[in-house]
């Protein structure tokens, strides 16, 4: 396992002359030792250009890669000791399930009974035990991805394990079981693990860490709480949650807020910087208020949902579109009918810039 350090940008043009001409812009992260970590945002974003700088498939056009301190910027993937599964499995399918997980060892000339060994302990994690003499050709795709998912932890050396969108070509109902079974892996072997995902899911329920990317940039790392309760940039705000968060632009005067034609108290001891921000608040946050409550605005129903484990209200408020999550039991107004929504409280986060307010 390794501490993975990036200090760099990297652009596809010569020479890049704006923003928009980088695939990452500049950036530094660093991956601790044995963490569990996915790189996540919409396509286009830069994080497979991330994960192929960090595995050593696509050198850097500024900067470098440190692994454990030591510069790799140049060094092969092989040199680097990184495993790396892609998002349509490789495997020889004239090998059996045991020969496919063994090969990246016997490339190292391990011992023939450690060999051995170790197949039996990844076979056994990914479920595989049973099918270790069937021949892969004739394997469900999902058996198939195991078997690609095994062959990248099957060497107790390696320095970190990069996963490529490896569930893509799963069935739905199957994803869930791979990814807890990569969480009990990481549990149990302590590997460095980097996984790319356009799937808010898979990366907040397999990774410690998630690294939100846009546009070539990381705009902010953290857990899967903090980037819901406390997004910093409004990218997160917008791409966690379904539906994300609401936002609405506010006008901060002397202590209050001006929204459309309503005026909004601040909490005692919160201050904002004057002027124009953008209010963000998720719809779990958004509930009915009575009417001139502080913190409230009148909005107009314009649709509410049985989600089954909640009422989804959404209301007009002038231009701008709110909505908020509601329990199933609660009593709502109609379609067209106003209604008092609470907008400012713990969770009301202020934004300007697109970046947090403190």
């Amino acid at each position: 396992m390794a501490r993975i350090d990036l200090d760099l940008a990297h652009a596809y043009k010569a020479q890049p002359l704006e923003d928009a001409d980088y695939a990452l812009l500049p950036l530094q992260l660093s991956f601790e030792d044995g963490g569990a970590y996915a790189l996540l945002g919409p396509s286009g974003c830069g994080k497979t250009t991330m994960l192929n700088i960090i595995s050593g498939l696509l050198p850097p056009s500024h900067g470098g890669v440190k692994f454990d301190g030591v510069d790799v910027t140049h060094a092969s993937p092989q040199q680097r000791n990184i495993a790396q599964v892609f998002q349509f499995p490789v495997i020889y399918d004239t090998m059996t399930v045991a020969e496919n997980l063994a090969f990246p060892l016997r490339n190292r000339k391990m011992p023939e009974a450690q060999i051995a060994k170790r197949v039996g302990e990844i076979a056994e994690m990914l479920e595989l035990s049973g099918q270790l003499g069937h021949r892969a050709a004739g394997l469900a795709a999902d058996t198939k991805q195991k078997i690609s998912l095994g062959r990248g932890l099957v060497r107790p050396d390696v320095a970190a394990v990069l996963f490529d969108e490896p569930l893509t070509v799963i069935d739905p109902h199957l994803k869930w079981q791979l990814r807890r079974k990569l969480k009990q892996i990481h549990h149990e072997l302590k590997l460095t693990l980097i996984y790319v995902t356009h799937d808010q899911v898979e990366a907040l329920t397999f990774a410690q860490q998630v690294v939100v990317m846009t546009r070539g940039r990381v705009v902010q790392v953290g857990s899967a709480e903090a980037l819901f309760e406390r997004p910093t940039h409004t990218f997160v705000g917008h791409f966690i949650g379904s539906p994300g968060m609401n936002f609405l632009p506010v006008r901060a005067d002397g202590g209050a807020l001006r929204i459309t034609d309503t005026d909004l108290r601040l909490t005692p001891g919160r201050a904002l910087p004057e002027g124009d921000l953008v209010l963000g608040v998720r719809p779990e946050y958004v509930s009915q208020a009575a009417a001139q409550e502080p913190g409230a605005v009148h909005a107009k129903v314009s649709r509410v949902q049985d989600v089954g484990t909640s009422l989804m209200l959404t209301a007009q408020l002038g231009a701008h579109s709110l909505k908020a999550r509601l329990a199933p039991d609660t009593a709502v107004p109609a379609a067209g009918d106003a209604v008092w929504l609470q907008l400012v409280g713990e969770h009301t986060c202020f934004y300007k810039n697109e970046e947090l307010v403190a």
